[in-house]
């Protein structure tokens, strides 16, 4: 693919300071400060929609236009590994970094084809662009997003290898507790062991998913207990992940997993368990037909890049705003990206905007 539009020198230099400015889920102050300077830079008409306090999502678009698609990107990380080894690094074609894959990779793309649409297409077209934060956390940013803001279709850029992805698996996120009996440690066999009670329980909750359920992806992503020193603990807390294909019946699984809770304690003889689903969002498929979709697809052949729609499958924003790139790179240490495939994504989202120019 040729990449004939953007300008590659100004999204690698734009993409280095988007590394090396520290922004992990609810810190992302800074990182705002510099996006919304450089957006006004380029003449770029900025609304600041504030989440909390001190955060706030960006957004650009033609006040006088009904917005007909949004690019939108998280411009949050995870906490860095190392904080003496989180910043930009080149090899090559290859950018390392936190958050260059996840998605400051996609988030500068996204900026630089606004840019070049404004450069190139001076009059207003019926796009926006909107980065927000939150997203590796609670999905607040997008959450406020949707509540003031309407886009009929979005184009959301988490790592996905260039692949269109018009289905997105769906996502529970699940807190148990458990509860014992405080004693001191050298009395356990009298007592009532609340993280013994736990590990019987996500026993029970993984036979179940891996006899009933082998087509859902389940994590236990956290276990913690009460700290009171050479005691027995009285209380253990665990959070799970599952994740979904489009449009499974989610409702089935919780109905089945609080019933293993209340099975458990009837044999446990009435140890108090608690299970509760803090986050459900629902997985989708776009039929492959439409404008959007035909749009993309005439882009993808014009650039000779093969047409190879996907499951997204972790969840993500998308999965609030309901809308349509390596993932298993991102949130690790050795995150990474290559050059070509931004400048690559760069290219699609400019001449996806473009396409709206009547």
């Amino acid at each position: 693919m040729t990449i004939n539009n953007i300008n590659q020198k100004r999204l690698k230099r734009l993409l280095s300071r988007l590394i090396n400015i520290y922004s992990p889920s609810g810190k992302e102050e800074e990182l705002l400060y510099f996006i919304y300077r450089y957006l006004k830079r380029h003449k770029l008409n900025v609304i600041s929609q504030e989440v909390d306090e001190d955060r706030y999502n960006l957004i650009v678009a033609p006040k006088e236009l009904d917005i007909q698609i949004a690019l939108i990107g998280h411009i949050d990380t995870v906490r860095a590994y190392n904080l003496d080894h989180y910043d930009y690094k080149e090899d090559g074609d290859i950018i390392m970094g936190l958050g260059s894959s996840d998605m400051k990779g996609n988030c500068a793309a996204m900026i630089e084809a606004y840019i070049t649409l404004q450069e190139k297409c001076p009059c207003p077209l019926p796009v926006a662009l909107a980065l927000v934060v939150g997203e590796e956390e609670e999905g607040d940013g997008a959450e406020k997003l949707v509540k003031d803001f309407h886009f009929p279709w979005a184009i959301i850029g988490e790592p996905t290898d260039l692949n269109p992805c018009l289905k997105h698996c769906g996502y529970l996120e699940v807190q148990i507790c458990t509860e014992g009996k405080q004693i001191h440690a050298s009395l356990a066999d009298k007592g009532q062991n609340a993280i013994k009670h736990m590990l019987g329980l996500l026993l029970k909750i993984s036979n179940y998913m891996e006899i009933k359920k082998p087509d859902l992806v389940y994590n236990i992503r956290e276990l913690s207990s009460s700290r009171a020193g050479f005691v027995v603990p009285d209380r253990c807390e665990a959070w799970l992940d599952l994740h979904f294909p489009p449009a499974y019946p989610i409702e089935e699984v919780t109905m089945d997993m609080e019933e293993l809770v209340v099975e458990d304690q009837v044999k446990t003889g009435g140890l108090d368990a608690d299970i509760r689903f803090t986050n459900i969002h629902r997985g989708y498929e776009i039929p492959e037909k439409g404008i959007l979709v035909e749009n993309l697809k005439n882009i993808y052949t014009l650039k000779g890049l093969s047409w190879n729609p996907q499951i997204f499958p972790s969840h993500s924003d998308a999965n609030i705003l309901w809308t349509a790139g390596q993932l298993e790179e991102a949130h690790t240490p050795e995150e990474k990206i290559s050059f070509q495939q931004i400048s690559l994504a760069g290219e699609i989202y400019f001449n996806l905007l473009l396409s709206y120019k009547s």
